[in-house]
């Protein structure tokens, strides 16, 4: 397996686990498809997230450095807006050009989608599904807009949305704000997701960070959610009493109209 690591953004112990291992800065798109040609690969599936605060950084120029390709794809994909979909899209036509194609990494693992149902012990209560579906609803709606994925809401008021600091700072910024605690946060797919990236995707971080804001549920969307290490996730959701469930919008849909 030949794996490319942003600089700075992907985890050194990938070089303990694929045949080849490179760390790429993120404004070196040319080097990173020069690397893939080497090895002759001509699929490629992207994992993990890029930090995107590091595009409105100072002199950011002289920090990435970017190369021609970088600059071509910026110029020829990504010059509408800053949007996660441009970026990632432009990334993708950029390889696409040197006949280096993504897939979605859900097609070679698709157990990681987390499946309908309740995942922890403890359920929703009757003010949760409340939130849950009025949370639903403008978490879709973000994610339409291509803000974000994810809403933290108590008693049918928003308290945070995500936008470009991502899931966990979004549960902070609501802890900050709902000193009392107890809210709930929901995490969808975007209407329009292309499932070759942006994917949501919770783990034992997401659980770790909302206990410490003093979140009480998580509502994920099902089927279309990576659950990862999921029987170390659900343990510590059950042993912190987090809810955590994964709805569809048929469910929600249903028990509006009951």
């Amino acid at each position: 397996m030949i794996c490319q690591g942003v600089e700075g953004m992907a985890s050194e112990e990938l070089r303990d686990v694929c045949y080849r291992y490179a760390s790429v800065p993120l404004g070196r798109v040319g080097q990173a498809i020069r690397l893939f040609k080497r090895h002759r690969v001509e699929r490629a599936v992207m994992a993990g997230k890029i930090e995107k605060t590091t595009l409105f950084e100072p002199w950011r120029i002289l920090r990435l450095l970017p190369d021609w390709r970088t600059i071509h794809m910026w110029f020829r994909y990504a010059a509408r807006d800053r949007k996660d979909d441009t970026l990632l899209l432009a990334v993708i036509r950029e390889f696409e050009r040197d006949r280096i194609y993504f897939d979605s990494a859900l097609d070679f693992c698709p157990e990681l989608l987390v499946k309908h149902g309740f995942l922890t012990r403890r359920r929703p209560t009757a003010a949760q599904w409340q939130d849950i579906r009025f949370g639903w609803d403008l978490a879709k709606e973000m994610g339409r807009l291509d803000v974000g994925q994810s809403v933290a809401a108590h008693d049918c008021a928003v308290l945070a949305v995500e936008a470009i600091e991502g899931t966990d700072r979004c549960i902070r910024r609501a802890g900050e704000l709902c000193r009392r605690g107890g809210f709930t946060v929901v995490k969808v797919a975007k209407p329009q997701q292309d499932m070759r990236f942006d994917v949501p995707t919770i783990g034992l971080g997401t659980i770790q960070t909302l206990h410490d804001a003093g979140g009480r549920l998580l509502a994920v969307e099902a089927g279309k959610t990576i659950l990862l290490d999921e029987p170390d996730v659900i343990a510590l959701a059950d042993k912190l009493g987090i809810c955590v469930v994964a709805v569809n919008a048929e469910e929600l849909a249903q028990a509006v109209a009951a």
